[in-house]
């Protein structure tokens, strides 16, 4: 079992802090292995195994704890008193009005809570209201590369970066030596996603045009898209949709974590801008998944690996808008700024003088690094030239 230890850490930092503890994340990104990791790591250091309550909501067993009132009433029965308790929730959002319980388990000083959720509509509802200001999110994503190099020590770096970018890296994923079955888990899990996380929650969901929208993403990733663009796209191809209808689906498919959305910001103009954004798969393996073997235009491939290790390393991430050029990432974290270009090779100094005069033309000091597949590290005019696989190994 590979050691999440980024994600340990964060947990311990916020051991017996009256604050809930959300791992959010797509289905099967290792949320409830990292809840097991820390369970473990909470024994070694002395705590009782009957401090520790652990449910998960995927478990027949439970199927009796199906309201709010049971699941308080489950729980509070086996608590330990005048100790802490480790309470873990997993997968609790089709649970009816779970946050009433989770409400009531909170105000107790003895109660320390780890809820995971698969489908962000959990936080823009009624838990968000009741627990405004009481919890704190932890986003889980598949592995980094980092990870995943530790899932295949008999693979040199460069080996194991080609698998990466092909295989991407849910955990058991990595597990998984047979072509086929390899697919057909990634395809299990966009399935379940899709079903259970999305089309069951509406009334009339269009399960084709659905997947055609998550195919169209995929395909996209790396260029700026409007829901109208979509739209035009599907109903060329014979599959009718409005844009409110697309607007609603990509919603679905972001709240489920299986896309991310990339905004654009005005460098210049230093505000946010919400019309033509980018969206990024999760993970590299719904290429495969969703549009078989089309040809991949590596460049995007290598953009998306990018945005998503931001995004772990905790950044806000925004395409940068810069009069009729582009920067592919502003990463903004604590509220200091990084630019980002990423470029499968730049030896070609036209190239080279492409990728590095938007970064020219920004007026502020803050960091331009510049990422490539090319050896070597770089810097010139106050653009940091960085191996893209070096970078993703930094810590």
């Amino acid at each position: 079992m590979i050691p999440r230890q980024t994600y340990i850490d964060k947990l311990n930092k916020l051991r017996d802090k009256q604050i809930i503890k959300v791992l959010t994340g797509v289905r099967r990104s290792g949320k409830s292995t990292i809840l097991q990791l820390y369970q473990d790591e909470l024994l070694k250091n002395g705590i009782q195994k009957d401090q520790i309550q652990v449910l998960n909501f995927e478990d027949l067993g439970l199927a009796s704890v199906n309201d709010y009132l049971k699941l308080y009433q489950y729980i509070n029965k086996r608590l330990i008193p005048d100790k802490m308790n480790y309470v873990f929730l997993d997968e609790i959002q089709d649970i009816p009005n779970f946050e009433k319980a989770v409400d009531s388990l909170f105000i107790k000083d003895n109660v320390d809570l780890y809820i995971t959720e698969s489908n962000a509509f959990m936080l823009s509802g009624e838990l968000a209201t009741l627990l405004a200001g009481r919890y704190i999110e932890i986003p889980v994503y598949p592995f980094s590369f980092n990870e995943f190099v530790a899932s295949v020590p008999e693979l040199s770096k460069q080996d194991a970066f080609l698998r990466y970018l092909d295989r991407g890296g849910f955990p058991f994923a990595t597990e998984l030596d047979d072509e086929n079955t390899y697919l057909s888990y990634i395809q299990g899990i966009i399935n379940t996603v899709l079903v259970k996380d999305i089309l069951a929650r509406m009334q009339r969901g269009n399960a084709t045009l659905l997947e055609q929208i998550a195919a169209f993403l995929t395909e996209a990733s790396g260029n700026l898209v409007t829901p109208a663009k979509i739209a035009n796209t599907l109903t060329f191809n014979g599959i009718k949709a409005s844009n409110v209808t697309v607007i609603s689906y990509i919603e679905r498919l972001v709240n489920s974590y299986l896309f991310y959305r990339c905004d654009r910001y005005d460098i210049a103009g230093k505000k946010y801008l919400q019309i033509n954004s980018k969206y990024y798969a999760v993970d590299p393996s719904l290429r495969r998944a969703l549009l078989g073997q089309k040809r991949p235009n590596m460049g995007s491939r290598l953009e998306s690996i990018v945005y998503l290790e931001l995004k772990r390393r905790g950044y806000e991430v925004y395409v940068g808008s810069l009069g009729n050029k582009e920067v592919d990432f502003v990463a903004i974290h604590d509220g200091l700024k990084e630019y980002y270009q990423v470029s499968l090779t730049v030896q070609d100094e036209k190239t080279y003088q492409r990728e590095i005069a938007p970064f020219l033309e920004i007026k502020d000091n803050y960091p331009k690094i510049l990422l490539t597949q090319d050896p070597g590290s770089y810097d010139d005019n106050g653009v940091k030239q960085i191996n893209v696989i070096d970078w993703l190994l930094k810590s």
